[in-house]
């Protein structure tokens, strides 16, 4: 399978360790950062593998940053991606089984290395079970459809509403 994987800086150990052992597991992995330590933007990371897998390019994709959470989010706006923070085995199975998740976003600062394996483990080896999830993703992809093709819409700024 091909495999998208990116991080950004708190992220980066758990990236270069779980693209190393997915290739040895026989995959083929495209790594899209970051390149190091070094401090680095989260949405660039989660950009590239977002839209490698939307556009076919990639099968799936894992997304680690220090909590995980700015991953998901920003892998989420891009349209045809179900990025799923997993936080134990469990949960990565469900979001595949329910949700048919096709990015795993993993917790560089609360999962040791075995930890972001075992998760990536059995995400990678869940199956979607379709049926009634298949229509509660399906209504998911049609609200994506009809409200991403309207305009920027008003936001908040940084501090908020009312901020």
């Amino acid at each position: 399978m091909r495999i998208a994987i990116g991080s950004d800086h708190r992220g980066f150990a758990h990236k270069t360790r779980l693209a190393t052992m997915l290739g040895e597991q026989g995959h083929e992995v495209l790594d899209c950062g970051c390149p190091g330590t070094e401090s680095a933007d989260y949405p660039d990371a989660a950009f590239c593998v977002a839209e490698a897998v939307a556009q076919g390019r990639c099968a799936r994709g894992i997304l680690i940053c220090g909590s995980g959470i700015g991953m998901s989010i920003a892998a989420n706006k891009v349209r045809g991606i179900r990025a799923s923070l997993c936080i134990d085995a469990a949960a990565a199975r469900q979001t595949v089984a329910h949700n048919d998740s096709n990015v795993l976003c993993l917790s560089g600062d609360r999962n040791t290395p075995e930890q972001a394996w075992e998760i990536t483990q059995a995400w990678l080896g869940a199956t979607f079970e379709g049926e009634r999830h298949a229509r509660r993703v399906q209504k998911i992809c049609a609200y994506e459809d009809a409200h991403n093709r309207r305009g920027p819409e008003r936001r908040p700024g940084p501090a908020g509403p009312g901020g």
